[in-house]
């Protein structure tokens, strides 16, 4: 039974993506990103499960940059859940007693349209977590919490209003991290996440992306981070589909890695929604086979 830590506490969304991943782990819940991926990179958890991008509020920066830093992770699968929140209170309260409502900033702000109609003139305040929230309103820090509906199953609380979202097509995207090793299977539908620290020169991140598209390869995320010790220098996290096995992918990864100052590879892996990934005449691994048997035959000096 894998131990999965993710980032808790109980009743986030995180949890309820760590146990779609693996109904029958053991979920261990840590209070930040930092600490559920440390718990993997020192042998403490199997795996750990922690958001990466919101449909609504782009990319999670803790998760990123969690994932450029110390020891590698790679991630090994990815889920992708529908944003819908409750609001809890102390039971008995009702929206006339709430007069703080706290949770996570991504979660603040995918409900800013329903707190303006409901609760118009409540203070706004962020917590570490949106569960974290709901510890709060026990302990009587907070008057409500906007919370992942599974808080309601974990905490004494009361639901005041439910299936609350300002877009109801909202997504959250996570990744289940592991330890380097052996790789997911290729499935013909995969994903791979990479982070790039290209040469500050004129011209250097269109040359990157050159290199997968050069090679047939769709990228469907990116997104920069500031290096911290290199004012004005950025690296950049791609996901593109395909998977390392694949001979195009494998390429454009060594090119990038001749290229660029740095490359960390981030994993390949099954893509949630199981769409298939486009090979373009031309990319695919029999047309790198074909092509390098040519290769080595005009070098034996065959006629080819």
């Amino acid at each position: 039974m894998p131990r999965i830590a993710y980032f808790g506490p109980r009743g986030t969304f995180t949890e309820q993506a760590a146990a779609a991943f693996d109904a029958h782990a053991e979920l261990v819940p840590l209070p930040t990103i930092p600490l559920a991926v440390a718990a993997v990179r020192a042998g403490e958890a199997d795996l750990a499960c922690v958001p990466v991008e919101n449909s609504v509020e782009g990319a999670v920066s803790a998760t990123m940059d969690t994932l450029a830093g110390d020891a590698p992770v790679v991630a090994v699968a990815e889920r992708v859940l529908p944003v819908r929140f409750s609001v809890l209170v102390r039971p008995g309260a009702t929206f006339a007693d709430v007069q703080t409502v706290a949770s996570h900033p991504h979660a603040l702000a995918q409900v800013q349209q329903w707190l303006g109609k409901h609760m118009a003139n409540v203070t706004q305040l962020a917590s570490t977590s949106t569960a974290a929230a709901a510890v709060g309103v026990l302990a009587g820090e907070f008057d409500a919490a906007v919370t992942a509906p599974v808080a309601a199953a974990h905490y004494p609380l009361a639901e005041l209003a439910t299936e609350v979202a300002d877009e109801s097509d909202a997504v959250t995207r996570f990744l289940v991290l592991s330890r380097p090793g052996a790789l997911p299977e290729p499935t013909g539908a995969d994903r791979t996440s990479v982070f790039v620290v290209v040469s500050h020169r004129p011209g250097e991140l269109a040359a990157m992306l050159t290199e997968l598209a050069m090679r047939g390869i769709n990228v469907s995320r990116i997104e920069s981070r500031p290096l911290r010790n290199r004012f004005g220098e950025y690296r950049f996290y791609l996901d593109f589909d395909g998977h390392i096995a694949e001979q195009r992918v494998g390429d454009a990864l060594a090119a990038l890695h001749r290229r660029s100052q740095r490359v960390r590879f981030l994993g390949s892996y099954p893509k949630a929604d199981g769409v298939a990934s486009t090979v373009t005449d031309g990319t695919g691994d029999t047309d790198y086979r074909e092509s390098a048997a040519w290769l080595a035959a005009l070098r034996r000096g065959e006629d080819a």
